[in-house]
């Protein structure tokens, strides 16, 4: 009999429909040479320090650090996953073969690795890999089972990242728990590899905010025939100089000095990975990193869409081929699609490019009908973005005009610019409020057109003096602090430079809004409306730790380079995790010698 074993029963009842298995069972599907059954995500965790020693059962400086000589696993406590991993113990034991149908991905091959291992499964063991629910998908996956061995490095990437959050927030969660706890309190100082820094970000930030001190300038505008030109000058902070210029030009002829025109063209943005399309939710509905999350996994879960937990925007050239049957699916979207099936498709690197698809392909629609799926409202909006992002990448390019004007009054130079667009392109498939929000706030300004302005005409003009004063940096917001965690801090707007950095990224896509809710409920940050902030406590934990090793998010991104590079078969697993050791070790002995009193109160 041939075991198969999914991460969730809805997923395992999908897969026994295809293959004909009918026979419902206490924890499994039977039927034509398959018994289909199903964890409820992770059945199994690393041991506790408790569970190695009973030396590590109480918290004591005098333990630290925490390293165990082999790392063992154990089934979580709870009656319902002990009943159900019983079941599939007992169907793997008599198992002629196991195919591991787990979420296709790290976590998901570590979460049915560990229940195998557990369940002391020997016969051979065959991997499902897909990207969607849909028939023709498990079907074409069960067409091409690979060895488990072709998923090793997968697997020991997955074991690594568990090992090395245990390793450090294990030890590092005790020593500074009981190194600068007040002493009259009992609460826990929370340290984590991924949630450290990025706490680390918003404390930052909001320091830049409280200590930012306002410097007031002046800005010298004229209004020429309805069209305001700004001077071109450094920015002024000396009042007398700047009225000294208004008086100057007051009452002098404003002359136009150069029309330039030029035309460009403007790409249809990429495909969703989960973070775009989290920060894209987070702009346009206020919807937090969860909330997206598990809408799209709805969404995949229905079959409308492909798999979410994904960090490339590109699709692998084997589905340029299934594109036509995909648009024709999407049949509330037929006018949009009507105008790409009557051409041949473009086959654009911006889309197809094997060598940025490793595991899985950007967020598309499966061409499933959305209409004969009950989606709620959010669902829907969400499948909208999906949708029309993946029928904007096959239309052609937006072109634009920009204009731009100099004039002079005496000798100050002035300049406007003005942008016209002259073929939408694939701006149609956007209606004026479904534009992508803008990846920036100076993207917000609308686009002006400007008159018609020939070189050397000259008039009257009405200058303006206003006093401003320079602003401070903006809150994070989930959309700004999901980018920040994808590319380790920096600020990056450019489309490719933001691809190229993923791989330094904290955390991964799947994770990154678990992260965020976790500092939630910690209460080391809050949200209000759509801003973050630190609350006290949490400045406290960051102000306390000196070592940047726990909350840079430069240095953080370099163990995820190296965690990805293990994936890849890249990069050794045992010298990661001596390394992982080695630094656990070191961070003790530093915080163990620090003798300065800095308790969080």
């Amino acid at each position: 009999m041939i075991v198969c074993i999914a991460e969730k029963p809805s997923v395992a009842q999908e897969i026994a429909n295809v293959l004909g298995a009918k026979n419902r069972h206490d924890g499994y599907i039977e039927g034509n040479g398959y018994q289909v059954t199903w964890t409820f995500g992770h059945l199994c965790t690393l041991k506790e320090p408790q569970d190695y020693t009973d030396s590590w059962k109480n918290w004591s400086l005098g333990s630290l650090p925490m390293i165990p000589p082999r790392f063992g696993i154990k089934l979580i406590e709870d009656k319902g996953i002990e009943k159900q991993f019983k079941i599939i113990e007992n169907l793997m034991q008599h198992a002629t073969e196991i195919v591991n149908c787990g979420d296709a991905g790290q976590e998901g091959e570590l979460i049915q690795r560990w229940v195998m291992q557990k369940a002391g499964a020997t016969c051979p063991v065959k991997r499902l890999w897909i990207s969607s629910l849909t028939e023709d998908s498990i079907r074409e996956g069960f067409g091409s089972l690979k060895d488990q061995s072709s998923y090793q490095s997968l697997y020991e990437a997955g074991l690594c990242r568990a090992i090395g959050d245990w390793l450090l927030g294990m030890n590092a969660t005790r020593l500074y728990t009981l190194k600068y706890r007040n002493t009259n309190d009992r609460g826990v100082l929370s340290i984590g590899r991924v949630q450290t820094p990025t706490l680390a970000l918003v404390v930052r930030r909001q320091d830049e905010i409280d200590n930012f001190v306002p410097t007031q300038y002046w800005e010298i505008k004229t209004a020429y025939r309805d069209t305001l030109f700004s001077l071109e000058q450094d920015r002024l902070t000396d009042k007398d100089k700047a009225q000294a210029i208004i008086d100057t030009i007051t009452g002098k002829e404003f002359q136009v000095t150069g029309v330039t025109q030029k035309e460009g063209k403007e790409f249809p943005p990429k495909l969703f990975d989960l973070t775009s399309l989290q920060v894209e939710c987070n702009k346009k509905y206020g919807y937090s990193a969860e909330d997206t999350l598990q809408t799209i996994q709805s969404l995949y879960e229905k079959k409308v869409t492909t798999y979410p937990r994904v960090d490339t925007t590109y699709l692998s050239t084997d589905i340029y081929p299934k594109v036509p049957g995909i648009l024709e699916g999407l049949k509330p979207y037929s006018s949009m699609t009507a105008p790409v099936l009557e051409k041949k498709i473009p086959n654009t690197k911006r889309v197809f490019d094997n060598s940025k698809v490793t595991d899985h392909h950007a967020i598309i629609p499966t061409g499933v009908n959305p209409q004969d799926k009950g989606l709620n409202e959010r669902e829907k909006r969400v499948f909208d973005m999906v949708a029309r992002r993946f029928i904007s990448v096959f239309y052609p390019e937006c072109v634009f005009s920009t204009t731009t004007v100099t004039g002079k009054v005496e000798k100050y130079k002035f300049k406007v610019t003005g942008k016209e667009i002259l073929k939408p392109g694939w701006r149609v498939i956007y209606e004026k409020d479904e534009k992508p929000a803008p990846e920036s706030e100076t993207d917000n300004a609308e686009n002006s057109v400007l008159p018609n302005f020939v070189e050397g005409e000259s008039g009257e003009h009405v200058p303006s003096l206003a006093e401003k004063w320079t602003t401070p940096p903006k809150p994070y917001t989930e959309a700004t602090l999901l980018r920040a965690m994808e590319t380790a801090g920096k600020t990056v707007e450019n489309d490719e430079l933001r691809e190229a950095l993923k791989e330094n990224g904290i955390g991964r896509p799947s994770t990154r809004a678990a992260i965020i809710e976790t500092l939630y409920k910690r209460k080391y940050m809050v949200k209000n409306k759509k801003t973050i902030t630190p609350t006290p406590m949490g400045r406290q934990l960051i102000g306390i730790i000196h070592q940047d090793l726990l909350k840079s998010a430069e240095l953080t991104g370099i163990w995820e380079k190296k965690l990805r590079q293990i994936e890849k078969g890249e990069y050794n697993s045992q010298s990661f995790v001596g390394e992982l050791k080695d630094m656990v070790v070191g961070l003790v002995n530093q915080v163990l010698a620090d003798n300065t009193v800095h308790s969080l109160q």
